[in-house]
């Protein structure tokens, strides 16, 4: 009971001091924020690959091992939860392709400016000006759409034909001419792109890519010292997902479980999303024996850990493949690398890493939530956070304004002590209860009247 009151304590202390931090850090000055995503930058490409540039941002700055990102993870959603702190079942941008049964409107990477889909959360360019400031994005997702009236004050809208380099050279225009401009985010389609094309597993194309990828860290590192900027803005490099094999031997095929005519298809593979015609429960049991390779879920009992039910956009038949396989109505293979799968595997994990002012030097952690950058950089740009899933105590460690001592830590240091303290008292009792016992334990000292003046206890 008192191990557990100490623990209770010592948390409660910790919680403070860190709620204590962020109150202080509110009246400090605030650097300007940059935001990159490399998309389908899978963790441990880091492990696999040589990344020269990469390693000398963060090994002068901070470096996460791997983020656990939102169910499911695709470009969109992730993207959407980085910049909200939310389940994408929160914040609503639930898939590539979504269908609403209410406006009986329809959701496509080609038609996804309408604002009705985004209006459920409030992204944080969004929070930005909101708090008089201005942002700056270059097609991030989402950043052209009016969400809540708001577009980002300066964006690029999506053009795979504009370079790394041109994106990155607006963004420092925007942030050097006008210092209104707090944050700035900017997105890049690889190692993604030819993770698709020739999985993450040929090792000869993803060398160059992720090639390619290090030599637009070095020239972004390069390109804001020229600019003026390096070392006096804070920049966080991250992805939204990672990548795993596929192959033509691991199809999963609808038609051959289901007709065609039973239901309408809203999203396809790995997690597809299903309408049905006529009867769910007939339909569901089919798919539920289609294949030992995919799940099958009514909406209602979408596992928790996905925080995947609790929005009405959500189909009323979820399938979700397995690491590794497609699934496909009857077709071919459609790419040989490919995400979305359930966000625990490691294999659709990014990474993190940061440098600026606000950050330590040289140091790494092993995990966070994706959702935990969110509060971060509400705490970086000094703006209040809307309500979201992060937790900024999670990654609060990563700045040197932090007085921040490892909690397992000191929890196993107050264990130790207590144990010690416990093993002292136990062995004290046990001797005092083997010393020598009288049956008078307390006598009076009788003193005899003789004539020896010379008894020392009389002195």
């Amino acid at each position: 009971m008192h191990l557990k009151a100490l623990l209770c304590l010592l948390v409660a202390c910790y919680e403070s001091a860190a709620s204590l931090n962020t109150e202080n850090a509110t009246q400090k000055d605030f650097p300007p924020l940059l935001l990159i995503s490399f998309d389908g930058f899978r963790a441990d490409y880091l492990k696999k690959y040589s990344f020269p540039n990469l390693q000398k941002f963060f090994s002068a700055g901070v470096l996460i091992d791997h983020l656990t990102n939102v169910f499911v993870t695709k470009t969109f959603p992730n993207h959407y939860s980085l910049a909200t702190g939310l389940y994408a079942e929160s914040h609503g941008i639930l898939a590539s392709h979504m269908f609403d049964p209410v406006t009986k409107k329809k959701f496509s990477l080609e038609d996804d400016t309408d604002p009705f889909w985004w209006n459920e959360a409030t992204p944080i360019w969004v929070s930005v000006q909101k708090w008089g400031y201005k942002s700056a994005a270059a097609m991030w997702p989402g950043t052209d759409v009016m969400i809540q009236n708001h577009t980002s004050t300066n964006f690029m809208k999506y053009d795979s034909k504009v370079s790394f380099r041109e994106r990155l050279g607006n963004i420092t225009t925007w942030m050097t001419e006008d210092n209104s401009v707090k944050f700035a985010a900017l997105y890049w389609e690889e190692p993604d792109h030819t993770g698709h094309i020739f999985g993450p597993e040929n090792t000869t194309e993803m060398t160059r890519a992720l090639k390619e990828v290090d030599d637009d860290v070095g020239f972004m590192m390069e390109h804001l010292n020229n600019s003026g900027l390096w070392g006096k803005i804070n920049v966080i490099i991250t992805s939204d997902h990672g990548m795993v094999q596929c192959s033509k031997d691991r199809l999963i095929k609808l038609d051959q479980c289901i007709s065609r005519s039973s239901y309408t298809l809203v999203d396809l593979t790995p997690v597809a999303a299903l309408v049905p015609i006529n009867d769910a429960t007939d339909l569901y049991k089919n798919l539920s024996n289609c294949h030992p390779h995919m799940k099958a879920y009514l909406k209602d009992a979408v596992p928790d850990k996905l925080h995947y039910r609790n929005n009405e956009r959500i189909q009323p038949i979820i399938l979700v493949a397995d690491e590794g396989w497609t699934i496909v109505q009857n077709g071919s293979l459609p790419r040989l690398g490919d995400h979305g799968y359930d966000n625990s595997l490691s294999s659709m994990h990014p990474f993190l890493a940061a440098n600026g002012p606000a950050f330590r030097k040289g140091y790494r952690m092993e995990t966070i939530n994706s959702v935990d950058l969110y509060p971060l950089m509400c705490h970086l740009l000094g703006i209040p956070e809307m309500p979201n899933n992060g937790s900024f105590s999670h990654i609060r460690c990563t700045l040197v304004s932090e007085k921040c001592t490892d909690l397992a830590v000191v929890v196993g240091i107050v264990i130790g002590v207590f144990i010690v303290l416990t093993t002292l008292t136990f062995l004290f009792r046990l001797m005092k209860n083997r010393d020598p016992s009288s049956s008078r334990p307390f006598a009076r000292l009788e003193l005899q009247e003789d004539d020896d003046d010379d008894d020392p206890l009389l002195e």
